[in-house]
């Protein structure tokens, strides 16, 4: 599958509602067939995961943003569904802690990053500041920053701060890639009504969620600025559209596939010293009665 349609060229400016069709399905108009190249990516992810695993030389690190209802929790289920829980680890940020906000904002996140041979999944990450944040400046006032640069410098320092961050992660082995989940307002809104009428759904919807509706335009022009700001050689943005889920978890695990195939990840060769022995203990074990 061509990626091109979903990444965000790096310093590119993009429009949400202009440049990327929340129900774009590509050639794929019928979910059977994107769900049968879901099921071979989720073996081929299952693969890759394991000579990652055995390499121990790179970590991959998986970020989610999303509006509510986009799909992030489903999207990871499903995607993730046949890899060894062993080398996987998922983390969901929340507000932060008292605890968390003793420290700067990316020390929560320096935390979970995953360990070499692992993949790490962020569930909403960092990016949080620049987006939720920036949304609701009054969040700045709980931070205890020892002073606040004003106008829009606070957002362009946090850019150039996630960017360098991004980058020494990357320089030392650990592979990112980016997600923004993205779903319509109108798709988000079926979706809330069908978490309001299943009684199975309740206690997925919060009255915050519709409370952060009123906000769509905001968040749109965060999103905007992140992905200008932020999308790099390094670590770029994907763009997937989320009103087909069968589609957006199909792309997903497909460029997932593709950043670990283009690692060319290999099972570590043993010495001839360690032949030797291996040599030997068949021997014993073959001597056995």
């Amino acid at each position: 599958m061509n990626h091109d349609a979903f990444i965000v060229p790096p310093g590119a400016k993009v429009s949400l509602q202009k440049d990327y069709d929340p129900a774009y399905t590509a050639n794929y108009h019928d979910r059977n067939d994107a769900t049968l190249k879901l099921r071979s990516d989720i073996e081929r992810l299952a693969k890759y995961q394991d000579i990652l695993y055995a390499q121990n030389s790179y970590a991959l690190l998986i970020i989610f943003q999303a509006m509510d209802a986009a799909g992030k929790d489903s999207t990871i289920k499903h995607v993730m569904s046949g890899i060894n829980p062993q080398g996987c680890q998922v983390f969901s940020f929340k507000s932060p802690s008292h605890e968390e906000l003793d420290h700067d904002y990316l020390w929560r996140s320096m935390k979970a990053l995953p360990e070499r041979g692992r993949i790490g999944i962020f569930n909403r990450s960092y990016y949080e500041e620049v987006l939720v944040v920036r949304v609701h400046p009054e969040i700045l006032q709980k931070q205890q920053l020892p002073h606040l640069p004003k106008g829009n410098k606070i957002w362009q320092q946090r850019f150039t701060e996630i960017n360098n961050f991004e980058k020494y992660l990357v320089d030392n082995g650990i592979v990112i890639l980016k997600f923004f989940l993205n779903v319509s307002k109108a798709e988000q809104k079926k979706r809330f009504l069908a978490r309001i009428d299943s009684p199975e759904k309740n206690w997925k919807f919060s009255i915050n969620d519709v409370q952060e509706r009123a906000f769509w335009s905001e968040y749109m022009n965060a999103y905007e600025e992140v992905f200008h700001h932020t999308s790099t050689t390094y670590a770029p943005w994907y763009i997937i559209p989320a009103d087909r889920k069968w589609f957006m978890r199909m792309v997903v695990a497909d460029i997932i596939c593709s950043k670990l195939e283009s690692l060319k990840l290999k099972y570590p060769t043993v010495s001839e010293e360690a032949q030797q022995h291996l040599l030997q203990a068949k021997f014993a074990l073959e001597q056995e009665e």
